[in-house]
C-alpha cells in the first residue's frame, strides 16, 4: 500500500515542522486550486510562502495537488475508505501511529525517517495512533491524468441515501477503488464532486460495472 520513495527531507526542516505544527487543527491545508481542484496544480497560500512547510514541499519533485498538515490525536483512527486520487505522505511525528491496509489486513508502521512515500490509495485503509502524543503527516494528493480516449461517455452519480457523512462512507468504500483504477488505465476525465453529486466522463466499457457497484445506494445517470 506504501511504497518507500527517494526523496528525501533534511533533518532540520522535520525538527523545525515539528515544533511548529499546530496540533489544535485535525486537518490544515498549505495551498491553494489554481482551477480543478483533482487535475490542476496547487499553489502555496501566502501565509506559507518561504515556511518551512513550502520548503518541505519543494523536497517533492513533482506538481502536486492539495497538501494538508494532517494530525491524528492518540488513540484515533480514520473511517475505513478508499480514494480517488493517490498521496504522497511524509512522517513529521509519530510514536506508534500505523496505516492498515483493509483489503490485504496489513499494518504499517510511520516512523519518521525523512523520507516521502507514495501511497496506493485505491486499497481500503485506515490510520490508528496507539501512541501517547499526537501523530503527524503532510499528505499531498497525486493530481488526476486527464484521459485523451474520444469515446467517453458523461454519466452522473447521486446518491440514493439521505445522511451525507453516510453517502461518502458508502461511495469511498465501494467505488472509489474502482475509479482510482479506472484513472490509471486512462478511462475518466472531468471528474467533479459537489454537494453528493458525481459526475465524470468514463471508457463505455466502464459502465456495466459501476453500475453493478452502485446498485444498492446510488443511481447512475448516462447523459445524453
Amino acid at each position: 500500500m506504501i511504497t518507500k520513495t527517494g526523496y528525501t527531507v533534511p533533518k532540520s526542516l522535520i525538527d523545525t515542522a515539528r515544533e511548529q505544527v499546530s496540533l489544535d487543527s485535525f486537518r490544515q491545508t498549505l495551498n491553494t486550486p489554481t482551477g480543478n481542484f483533482f487535475y490542476d496544480p496547487w499553489n502555496i497560500k501566502e501565509e506559507y510562502k518561504g515556511s518551512v512547510w513550502e520548503n518541505i514541499l519543494n523536497t517533492l519533485p513533482y506538481t502536486v495537488g492539495e497538501a494538508r498538515i494532517i494530525v491524528l490525536n492518540q488513540t484515533d483512527s480514520y473511517s475505513s475508505h478508499s480514494d480517488i486520487d493517490d498521496r504522497w505522505h511524509l512522517n513529521i511525528n509519530s510514536k506508534c501511529g500505523y496505516l492498515i491496509d483493509l483489503d490485504n489486513e496489513q499494518m504499517f508502521k510511520l516512523e519518521t525517517d525523512y523520507t516521502w512515500y507514495y501511497m496506493d490509495a485505491s486499497l481500503r485503509h485506515t490510520a490508528v495512533n496507539f501512541g501517547n502524543r499526537p501523530r503527524v503527516q503532510l499528505v499531498a494528493r497525486k493530481l488526476l491524468t486527464r484521459s485523451n480516449r474520444q469515446d467517453l461517455v458523461s454519466i452522473e452519480i447521486t446518491s440514493k441515501i439521505p445522511d451525507l457523512e453516510d453517502a461518502r462512507y458508502e461511495f469511498d468504500n465501494s467505488i472509489s477503488a474502482f475509479l482510482n483504477a479506472a484513472n490509471k488505465e486512462n478511462a475518466i476525465n472531468n471528474f467533479t464532486y459537489t454537494d453528493a453529486i458525481v459526475t465524470m466522463d468514463i471508457a463505455p466499457e466502464y459502465i456495466d460495472r459501476l453500475i453493478a457497484l452502485a446498485t444498492n445506494n446510488f443511481g447512475v445517470k448516462i447523459n445524453d
